[in-house]
């Protein structure tokens, strides 16, 4: 996904930071993936050895293969449906705006941006051993506005990114407070 066709730059913008999920974070996914994966292999040893003769039958056998089949097309649905939302979920910071792009599913994106000086607050949040010892947490963006509050979950370095957003917004609210009065 390029970000050049993601937003439409103004041209006078420049983007400073391209935030994703810190790749650790999508590590449990992939391990219950996995342990999902090997249950028809694990039911299947179990069912062999109590009853040997149990997918001999001509109707047993072709059931089992349906189900088992319909059911890791469903795990690997499962797992594509995570990865697109944890990929696709991005949030793009310009020396002018903040830009969320939200995954919310397979079908489904939710856009949102919010001009720099109108940021209110800039939390940086870091919760656990593993968030603290990868770097890597939640970034709230408060606005005035009550629709608009910006939450960039499971980036790197949040404390980094909180700073340069605060940094930005000081400088773009000079660039419109002294537009406003020179008008």
């Amino acid at each position: 996904m390029k970000i050049d066709e993601l937003i439409r730059q103004k041209s006078y913008e420049k983007i400073e930071h391209v935030l994703r999920r810190h790749p650790i974070t999508f590590i449990p996914k992939i391990i219950l993936f996995l342990v999902l994966l090997c249950i028809p292999a694990i039911l299947y040893l179990l069912l062999t050895n109590m009853y040997p003769l149990i997918f001999d039958g001509p109707v047993i056998y072709p059931l089992a293969v349906m189900f088992t089949s319909v059911y890791l097309l469903s795990v690997y649905l499962f797992f594509f449906a995570q990865f697109i939302e944890f990929y696709l979920d991005v949030w793009i910071i310009t020396n002018d705006r903040i830009i969320d792009v939200e995954q919310l599913g397979l079908f489904s994106r939710s856009v949102s941006e919010v001009d720099l000086f109108r940021i209110q607050d800039v939390t940086s949040d870091v919760q656990g051993v593993v968030a603290t010892f990868f770097n890597y947490g939640k970034v709230a963006i408060k606005t005035a506005s009550v629709n608009v509050n910006i939450i960039a979950h499971d980036v790197s370095a949040p404390n980094k990114i909180r700073e340069a957003l605060i940094r930005l917004a000081h400088e773009d609210r000079k660039y419109h407070y002294n537009e406003s009065i020179n008008k």
